[in-house]
């Protein structure tokens, strides 16, 4: 069996377990009656001795989290048949990710954003170092970092910020100069906890 192989079926494992886990459901405790807007991201893993994840940069003059980190992704659209298709759509016209290149192995927890969405991580491998190029209009720059550095619950601070008059906790992860917070980092948290890594 190759590598990449044993990566998906790994992670095909951990994200199949249906053990009871300490999960983060979102970013605020009072959102559960409300409407959320569906959308889907692409947890993307490199088959490397090491695998690594790919990240996005959005550019700075975006309307909605501007400069932020995260995964490639954004909302489900009707002509989307489900959160995989979603994801693999927008890592396409995002960092011009080839769909054929993603071995889709299943999807993660799902999470409430504080701007409304439900966001259903999709995990999948990918070959390393594939020829990607960034949308100039989405995406500022992108990156891989180490799986097992983000997925290390020592990586994973806790911190706290006033948002909308009281004090939110949320989790930041911080990588060669990179800050990997909010949405993103709490998906990580899941991941980790998930997949136990």
């Amino acid at each position: 069996m190759t590598r990449a192989c044993l990566l998906a079926a790994r992670l095909r494992t951990a994200l199949d377990a249906t053990a009871p886990l300490d999960l983060l459901a979102g970013d605020l405790d009072d959102e559960t009656g409300t409407e959320a807007s569906e959308a889907a991201v692409l947890v993307a893993i490199t088959d490397r001795p090491e695998p690594g994840i790919l990240f996005t940069v959005r550019r700075e003059d975006m309307r909605t989290h501007a400069g932020q980190v995260a995964f490639p992704g954004g909302r489900i659209d009707p002509q989307d048949e489900d959160a995989a298709s979603a994801a693999l759509r927008e890592a396409w016209e995002e960092l011009g990710l080839d769909p054929d290149q993603v071995s889709v192995c299943g999807t993660a927890d799902r999470y409430r954003t504080v701007t409304g969405f439900a966001v259903t991580p999709v995990v999948g491998v990918i070959p390393p170092d594939l020829p990607l190029a960034p949308h100039e209009d989405e995406v500022a720059d992108w990156f891989e970092a180490p799986l097992a550095f983000v997925l290390d619950p020592a990586n994973q601070k806790r911190v706290a910020a006033e948002f909308r008059g009281r004090t939110r906790h949320y989790f930041q992860i911080d990588w060669n100069g990179r800050k990997i917070w909010g949405a993103t980092a709490a998906m990580l948290v899941n991941l980790s906890r998930r997949l136990k890594w």
